[in-house]
Order: structure tokens, then C-alpha cells, then sequence
């Protein structure tokens, strides 16, 4: 009886300290209004307060592909505790055909678009706080006409790799790497033939177990 009233009183400590330290974070979300963004603010949404910005739309709208409407950006928010980019846009085409602007796309948006997040949230984060990028399955299962996507996928993840080991003040980077999702079959199910894919909310739990996790430099698959 004695052990067990220990056990009880020990498990009611260790369930408030856990209690404390997962107090209500405010988390900002780029891209909130896609198919994974929508998820994963539904999923954190539950549980802290969600910064929602867009483009074009959202609580606030910045081009993460400019470094000064980003700045601009964080400086109207202040201080979060933790930052996810779901955004970011590629270009699809046959080698052949792809021009150099076409490359430029993905490089200036989901790749330099992302990485001047990341530069600039930093200096925004509360100690402990989190950065969140995305890449995709491509980087390491590459398709025909994605020569685009691999390459600024697999750049988006060693970035977050070199970057993992500089923050400071605890600040922590991962990504999440998502295979095609079940919401986007139509507009890229021809690209993905012999791909199973996966529900927004299964990819959103990565997203939360970054944000509420302890690792850093970690690509989180969802395959």
C-alpha cells in the first residue's frame, strides 16, 4: 500500500513538472493557409496560441523570399517561442527544358526564402525555442521532372544540419520531410506514381514533435 501511495505521489509530481514545462508557447506558422500548414496549426492550435502568415493572406502577409518584409515581419510579431515554415514554391519540368530562372524558383523561394527565416527568427526566439523548416521526399527518392525539388530539398536539410550545430541560447532546427500527401493527388499524384501517400495530419504530428520536442538538427521523414 505504501509503494503504491509512493508510485501515485511520484507520478502526480512528475505529471505537473511535465505540466509546467509544457506551458502555452506562441508559435508563428509561414505558409498557414496550404494543405500542411492548415494541419499543422489545427494540430498546435490545440494547445498554444498560432501566429498564421501568408503572402497573402493570414494574420500577417510577408514574402519570405525578401529579407526585408521578413525582418518587417518579426519585428511587428516580438518574441515567440517557436517558428515553422510550411511554405515555399518549386518548379517541375523535364531537364532538358529547364532554364536557369526556373532553377532560381525553388532557390530563392522554398530554399533562400526559408534560410532567411531561419536568420532572422533567431533573433526573435525566446531561449529554447525552435525553427522548423520543410523539404520532401525528393531529396533522398528523387522523380522525373523534379531535378528542381531534389536539389533545393536536399539543400533546405544540410542547411538545417549546419545550422543545428551554431544557434545559440538553446534555440533548436529541424525539417520535416513529407512524401506526397493524400490532400494533393490531384494536382501531383503523375509526379508520384508508386509513392503511398500520407494524410496532412499525419505529416502535422512531425511538425508538433519538433516544436514540442528536444532534438535539433533532425529530419523528421513522414514516408
Amino acid at each position: 500500500m505504501l509503494a503504491y501511495l509512493f508510485l501515485f505521489v511520484s507520478g502526480a509530481y512528475w505529471l505537473h513538472r511535465l505540466t509546467r514545462q509544457g506551458s502555452i508557447m506562441k508559435i508563428v506558422i509561414i505558409g498557414a493557409s496550404g494543405t500542411i500548414g492548415t494541419a499543422v496549426a489545427a494540430q498546435l492550435a490545440q494547445r498554444h496560441e498560432i501566429i498564421e502568415v501568408g503572402s497573402r493572406s493570414g494574420t500577417h502577409q510577408a514574402d519570405m523570399g525578401d529579407i526585408a518584409q521578413v525582418r518587417a515581419l518579426f519585428k511587428r510579431i516580438g518574441k515567440v517561442d517557436a517558428v515553422v515554415v510550411t511554405a515555399g514554391k518549386l518548379h517541375f519540368g523535364p531537364l532538358a527544358e529547364f532554364t536557369p530562372e526556373q532553377f532560381q524558383l525553388g532557390l530563392d523561394s522554398k530554399l533562400m526564402g526559408q534560410v532567411n527565416v531561419a536568420l532572422v527568427a533567431q533573433e526573435y526566439l525566446n531561449d529554447g525555442g525552435s525553427i522548423t523548416l520543410t523539404s520532401g521526399i525528393v531529396a533522398d527518392q528523387p522523380i522525373r521532372f523534379g531535378t528542381a525539388a531534389t536539389m533545393t530539398n536536399a539543400a533546405v536539410e544540410g542547411f538545417v544540419r549546419g545550422a543545428a550545430i551554431e544557434l545559440q541560447r538553446g534555440v533548436r532546427i529541424n525539417v520535416v520531410s513529407p512524401t506526397v500527401l493524400e490532400e494533393s493527388l490531384e494536382s501531383y499524384g503523375p509526379f508520384f506514381y508508386g509513392f503511398e501517400p500520407v494524410a496532412a495530419s499525419r505529416v502535422a504530428l512531425a511538425y508538433s514533435r519538433s516544436v514540442e520536442g528536444a532534438q535539433t538538427g533532425q529530419v523528421y521523414k513522414v514516408w
